[in-house]
């Protein structure tokens, strides 16, 4: 996807859209599903290979259209199994991917924006300041591209930028990996993490059957908007009423993200504040280690701490967990390795 031919890209278009492109171009509509067959079932790199749709007609689409896959332009990898990969897009920024094994889970976390607005002060992705949305191609790219991609179990929106900033191509990316005519997931293998954007949220809750992941951070509104500005836009009481509203029976199900910061958000009052306002929401509480960040005046919880802070919440019913630490001797936090390449990239440049 990295090289800009100026062609336009069938990765992440759905049947519908294949359908009406193929038409467009005077082909027969049944060469729409063989389209999506090639590009989600066989997972083709080039039209070329698309064996079955005449030659004449693979020139025609190959004069406007590429497949829009790319390889990671590098990665990392852990000595507990996590990599970290670094993706170009088609822009020109720089997005990562990151594989975590874990038993028999093998969990792939995906970006959705180059960059990101909601400027979080724990997250390195938000000093980046904000660059741009991936397409549905760029964000199923990862998902193709990484080299255990076959293996992979369970996705994540949990990498850079804020999915339901960029609701329409994410929502776009969803289908793709749900339908019948894509990857063929199940829902329930797709978690979404969000600050809460009311809008891109609404769309979530009604238009998908995922998990949803909720980045609370702070139970106080003043506490919770100095780590997170977004707080100002949605306040989380609304978000919560939000959650309260829509249809969490079935197997969906919400969880609730609270990375514990010495000294900020770590006290009984933060643990007992948390639980009144998640009271009556069925859910699960995950618990972070902070991984440090340059020029971040946060510090992480000791153990012993997060332990205290898991043990006030399951006193109130809460299941809570607190998450391993993993990939810590590569760059681990979110937006790390980007920030890492481009700033190389701009010696080099400079030098």
């Amino acid at each position: 996807m990295t090289p800009t031919t100026g062609k336009k890209i069938l990765l992440g278009l759905s049947l519908e859209q294949l359908t009406q492109l193929v038409e467009e171009l005077g082909m027969p509509r049944f060469t729409g599903k063989q389209l999506a067959g090639w590009l989600y079932d066989k997972r083709v790199t080039s039209i070329e290979e698309m064996s079955n749709i005449s030659k004449a007609n693979r020139e025609r689409l190959s004069e406007h259209y590429e497949v829009g896959r790319s390889a990671p332009v590098t990665s990392e990898l852990s000595k507990d199994g996590t990599r970290k990969y670094l993706f170009r897009v088609r822009s020109g920024g720089l997005v990562e991917a990151v594989f975590i094994p874990d038993g028999d889970r093998a969990t792939l976390c995906i970006s959705s924006q180059v960059g990101c607005k909601m400027d979080c002060l724990f997250c390195m992705t938000g000093k980046q300041g904000f660059k741009g949305n991936l397409s549905a191609g760029e964000i199923i790219n990862q998902v193709l591209s990484v080299e255990e991609s076959a293996e992979l179990t369970n996705i994540v929106y949990m990498g850079m930028g804020e999915p339901l900033d960029n609701a329409t191509n994410v929502l776009e990316s969803i289908a793709v990996m749900t339908s019948s005519w894509g990857l063929a997931w199940s829902p329930k293998r797709i978690t979404l993490s969000t600050v809460g954007v009311r809008r891109g949220l609404e769309r979530f809750l009604s238009e998908t059957s995922c998990h949803l992941a909720v980045s609370l951070h702070n139970p106080f509104h003043e506490g919770r908007l100095e780590l997170m500005p977004a707080e100002g836009g949605l306040p989380l009481e609304q978000t919560l009423e939000m959650i309260r509203q829509a249809d969490f029976t079935g197997q969906r199900r919400v969880s609730f993200e609270y990375i514990v910061f010495e000294g900020v958000n770590d006290s009984r009052a933060h643990a007992e504040e948390l639980a009144r306002l998640l009271r009556g929401i069925p859910c699960r509480i995950n618990l972070i280690p902070f991984h440090q960040i340059p020029n971040v005046p946060l510090r992480p919880l000791a153990a012993a701490g997060m332990e205290q802070f898991k043990r006030w919440l399951e006193a109130r019913g809460y299941t809570t967990t607190i998450r391993t630490s993993r990939g810590e001797d590569i760059s681990a936090a979110c937006g790390m390795l980007s920030t890492k390449e481009q700033m190389a990239e701009a010696s080099a440049s400079a030098s």
